[in-house]
This record gives structure tokens, sequence and C-alpha cells, in this order.
């Protein structure tokens, strides 16, 4: 199995149909001991128990630097390690330009960027001391394009800042044995659609892609699990495109 005994921790993967989840479910079957992590403890708890009863639940605002740590303390006191550490916890708001107020604009942000940012430096001094370790952020196909469908330009700024953050820490942690690399989603069918999109606009969305399909959440999973194995052992600094080739569309 590619994960054979590593301990993971997966932010923002509570969510039943959401794509941190997903990851979870694929690093546990590739022998993986996932810590799952979200705001809601319970809900976490329960994803972990789903997994089972080896793997774990934690509630945890990533806002909030003292709780990342402390998140971090818990899953070493669990498990005597941490070998990879995956940032999907995120919020989109699609506010435009002169719509966006600045306390959400500041959300955004603070759990986008500043959530990632408190995790990785939850994590790194462990993964330092052991000279090993994997991280991933996750970007968007917004930073690259300049938005998409429910993110402005303030979702966009955070995306594409994620997404440097994962190239400045490759650098610096690169000496340390630690790999770090972003995925940038495109469309991809969550619960973030629900209420928002038609079946109809789908398929028309859909029908823009090379692929001719919107994205689902195995599919980054499976790009993720690529990024933090040995498959991937000479890539760091990378920023993976999942997003059916809308960068090729003409």
């Amino acid at each position: 199995m590619l994960l054979s005994d590593m301990v993971a921790v997966i932010t923002g993967a509570a969510s039943v149909r959401g794509i941190g989840r997903a990851t979870a479910k694929h690093f546990a079957a590739e022998g993986a001991l996932v810590a799952i992590v979200d705001l809601d403890e319970d809900a976490c708890k329960a994803a972990a128990a789903e997994l089972g009863p080896q793997h774990r639940g934690h509630g945890c605002d990533v806002v909030d630097a003292a709780a990342c740590d402390a998140v971090a303390s818990a899953v070493l006191a669990d498990f005597g390690r941490i070998d990879i550490l995956v940032n999907y916890a995120g919020v989109s708001h699609p506010d435009r330009l002169m719509d966006a107020t600045l306390e959400r604009y500041d959300r955004v942000m603070d759990v986008n960027v500043k959530g990632t940012f408190n995790m990785c430096r939850a994590v790194v001094p462990h993964m330092r001391a052991r000279r090993s370790g994997n991280i991933v952020t996750i970007g968007s196909v917004a930073a690259q394009r300049g938005g998409g469908l429910f993110g402005g330009a303030h979702y966009s700024a955070s995306k594409g800042a994620v997404q440097s953050l994962a190239k400045a820490m490759a650098r610096e942690l690169g000496p340390d044995g630690i790999r770090v690399n972003a995925i940038a989603p495109g469309t991809i069918d969550t619960d973030i659609f629900q209420g928002h999109l038609s079946e109809e606009r789908k398929k028309q969305i859909a029908a823009e892609m090379p692929l001719g399909r919107l994205g689902t959440p195995d599919d980054v999973a499976k790009a993720c699990l690529f990024l933090v194995s040995d498959l991937s052992s000479f890539i760091t600094g990378s920023v993976l495109d999942v997003n059916g080739g809308i960068l090729i569309h003409q």
C-alpha cells in the first residue's frame, strides 16, 4: 500500500461530499492512519469512526494558531508522528470587487491563507526533526484564471497566495527532507453547488471542458494521494492542475 503506517492530518475533511473526506478515505485505504480536522469536533469524530477505529477526529479552527498547535500535539500523542499534512480547510465567497465587505475579505484570507500557514507551522518542527514529511496546500483554478464560479477577487487572491506559499515552503524545507506541493482544482461537483447550480447549468459547464465533465472529489483525492506518496518522490514546489483541461479551453 502506498501509505502503509503513515500518519496523515487532513483539515477541512468532515463534510460528507467534500474533497477532504474523499481524500481521507483514499489515504485510509492505502494504509494511512488519518486524523480528520474540521470546525465541528463531533462531525470529525464521526467521519474518523467511519474510516475505522484506528483513525481520529479533532475539532479545530485553523485561524487559531494555538488550536493548530494543540491538534498537532494531540496527533503526536495518538500516533507518535506526523508524515503528511493536507490543508483543505477553506471558504469561498462569490462577491465581486466592490460588493465584498472587509469582513468577508478578512474571513477568506484568514481561513485560506492564515489557516494553511498556521497548520504548516504546527507540524513542520516535528517533520524537520525527523527530516521527512509531505505537505499539500489547496489552491484553485480561480488563482490562474482570475476568478471562477464561486470565487471573487479576494478568493482568487487567497488561493494564489496559498500556491505561492507552497513554493516558498518547498524551497525552504527541501533541505529538511520535506516536500511541499499544491493542487489547483477546477470545477469539482461537491456540496458547494447545492442550491446554486441547476443540472442544466452543470451540463453547460461540463461541455466547456475538454474532458466533457465536472470533476469529482475522488479526482482531487487521487491527485493528492500521488503527491504525498513516493510516486512523486522528486516533485516539490509544483502546482498540480486537476481541472479537466479547462485552462486549454478556447
